[in-house]
């Protein structure tokens, strides 16, 4: 696990290009504490440079990077984990091909070698890794199947930059970039900025199962899929043998990505999903996992009994910790200018104290991360099948209606996301057209909202288009759709953003047993209902499961892992938040609409309502406005 750099320039000028890779592996030390290493190789009119921090996860004593092919015409640095890397490296060896080191990057530069782009299809786990080829004079820059490891990249006039994260890659550019009309809005909308799109302008990401060949001969970029959507017919089986194969398959994967030369634990929330990897990696061990949890101290947000009764259940070494708004302070302005471009998922804050307090005492969690999109555990996925029966039902007129006389009654001034503000969000993600969907998953401004608070030159009508051409979903009506949508858009742009940023941030490395491509294609061919029965969410994952866990334990609801930052803009970070809605701030930016943004905020300081989500929103962009952007 680490983080990779990497340029290509033209050979135009004297430069010290060792020390511009290490000016950029510098600015990403804590994801790679243990090591580093750089790559610079000159042609005659071009360079190439390559670098890595590594935190040492696997082959403690001979997996430095960069590594070479026998013969040195190929050279990798990589990010990531390789789940199936023994497998492969005994179907090479079975060819003859010899190995100089027990790692998996070594594994993945062999099996380039031998099987070429096609390789990369081959690879089960989370990865960024460039490879640099002298024979093909080519650069191939791949990511993971679920986009677990980010990648950035952009191509100049030079050549290209790639970097795990934008401070690298912007630290070297000539030029301070724009920012991204498309990236802005879709932050607003969102709350994050999912590929290919960055808040800069001519800054990408990677999409995920996407890998970039770069031809030094012509210095051109193409970018290309590793493998195309399978078709996967639905399975004729019963819902018995779907629940054992389930139970089978998340074992395994458990097992998979339980390999490790350091010590291991797991992050236990005391959900479905964290409970299910905890348990099977404690029958797995043979002796007490530790386990880990963080708590409030604002009850309405603590589940920690949930917690404590799974890690009772299994034995584990369990490690709780409470925190409250003065733990996280300090750590805030850290936390979210880490992402280095604006991200409001407030369950970053949480994930971050986890991940401190975790570092403390193993060097790799599991997760849960990645259950609800497998098996359909999210709210959202109610309220897709609501909607169809909704707009069925009431005319659109007596929606209207029902939505100005409801708005007095639904108006809560608290941060505590109860039934009131629950039935309001049901209330105003009813769409009758067929982008009620992206309204669900816009948990900032709704596309009948944002143009209240943004100028019109940062708007788009066709906002989305992209990812409905991306995941060949134009009008989502299934829960297959959903699901499919999440992967592309949520998953890759939220939540495993969050979890790297975070975790990386405090050196500790994150698996998702669920994020599993054979997982996923199993989930996908099984019936809807398997998943989801009647108003039963993740229903075969936890049916599998049941029988390990006291009676009705999984079906137990899970507010999620929130913080209450609705409080916490009215109290310790109100200063700063007004600072940022002043009028001189927000006319010289010309992004916002002044008033109306005041309004919202003010009335959200004042109590007067609770605007917890698009104020928290605009609070996290400005913050990276003012200490970011401005400071390029």
């Amino acid at each position: 696990m680490c983080g990779i750099n990497g340029f290509i320039e033209l050979n135009t000028a004297s430069k010290d290009y060792v020390a511009l890779i290490n000016s950029m592996n510098d600015l990403i030390i804590h994801r790679g504490p243990d090591d580093d290493g750089i790559y610079i190789h000159k042609n005659s009119d071009q360079v190439i440079g390559m670098g890595m921090r590594r935190l040492s996860i696997i082959d403690l004593h001979t997996g430095s990077q960069p590594i070479h092919s026998d013969d040195h015409n190929c050279t990798i640095v990589f990010n990531g984990e390789i789940y199936n890397f023994l497998e492969l490296r005994h179907q090479l060896k079975d060819v003859g091909i010899s190995f100089n080191t027990t790692s998996d990057t070594e594994v993945i530069l062999k099996l380039y070698e031998y099987y070429g782009e096609d390789s990369f299809k081959l690879l089960d786990g989370m990865f960024a890794f460039s490879i640099h080829d002298k024979k093909k004079n080519k650069i191939f820059i791949a990511r993971d199947f679920f986009g677990e490891k980010p990648l950035y990249y952009t191509k100049t006039a030079e050549g290209l930059i790639w970097s795990s994260e934008l401070k690298s890659l912007v630290k070297i550019l000539p030029e301070k970039p724009a920012i991204s009309k498309t990236g802005l809005e879709l932050f607003f909308r969102l709350t994050y900025i999912p590929a290919p799109f960055t808040i800069y302008q001519q800054i990408n990401k990677l999409e995920s199962n996407h890998y970039i060949c770069f031809d030094l001969n012509n210095n051109t970029i193409e970018v290309r899929p590793i493998s195309r959507p399978p078709r996967i017919p639905k399975n004729d089986i019963s819902f018995k043998d779907a629940k054992l194969k389930t139970r089978e398959l998340v074992y395994d994967s458990v097992i998979s990505r339980s390999v490790s030369d350091v010590p291991i634990g797991t992050f236990l929330s005391g959900g479905v999903d964290s409970s299910i990897v905890s348990l099977c990696l404690s029958k797995y061990k043979s002796t007490p996992i530790d386990t880990f949890s963080i708590g409030f101290e604002k009850k309405s947000y603590d589940e920690t009994d949930k917690s404590q009764t799974v890690a009772k259940l299994i034995g584990s070494h369990h490690h709780e910790f409470i925190i409250n708004e003065k733990d996280l302070q300090e750590d805030v302005h850290r936390i979210l200018l880490n992402f280095d471009e604006p991200f409001a998922d407030s369950s970053s804050l949480p994930t971050f104290m986890v991940s401190k307090k975790t570092s403390d005492y193993v060097k790799v969690a599991l997760t849960g991360d990645g259950g609800d999109e497998l098996f359909g555990g999210y709210n959202k996925y109610y309220m897709g099948k609501l909607n169809k029966r909704y707009t069925q039902i009431i005319p659109e007129k007596i929606h209207s209606r029902l939505l100005s006389a409801t708005a007095p009654l639904l108006n809560d001034k608290d941060d505590s996301r109860g039934i009131k503000y629950k039935m309001k969000r049901l209330l105003n993600s009813v769409d009758y057209s067929d982008a009620f969907y992206w309204d669900i998953i816009s948990l900032g401004y709704t596309a009948n909202t944002i143009h209240q608070y943004l100028k019109p030159s940062y708007l788009s009508e066709e906002l989305f288009e992209q990812f409905k051409t991306h995941s060949g979903i134009q009008k989502p009506t299934t829960l297959t759709d959903y699901r499919i949508i999440d992967k592309h858009v949520s998953l890759e742009g939220d939540m495993l953003v969050k979890v790297d940023r975070t975790s990386m941030l405090n050196s500790l490395e994150c698996r998702a047993p669920f994020l599993n491509k054979t997982l996923w294609e199993y989930t996908h061919s099984l019936p809807e209902s398997f998943l989801m029965k009647g108003w039963n969410k993740k229903y075969i994952l936890k049916e599998a499961f049941k029988d390990d866990f006291p009676k009705g334990f999984l079906d137990k609801s899970k507010s999620g892992f929130g913080v209450p930052v609705g409080d916490w803009l009215r109290k310790s970070l109100k200063n700063e938040l007004l600072s940022y809605a002043e009028d001189s701030q927000l006319k010289t930016q010309n992004i916002f609409n002044t008033r109306a943004i005041q309004e919202l905020v003010h009335d959200h300081v004042d109590s007067k309502a609770d605007n917890t989500f698009k104020v928290w929103t605009f609070y996290c962009f400005q913050k990276w406005y003012y200490n970011t952007y401005l400071k390029l």
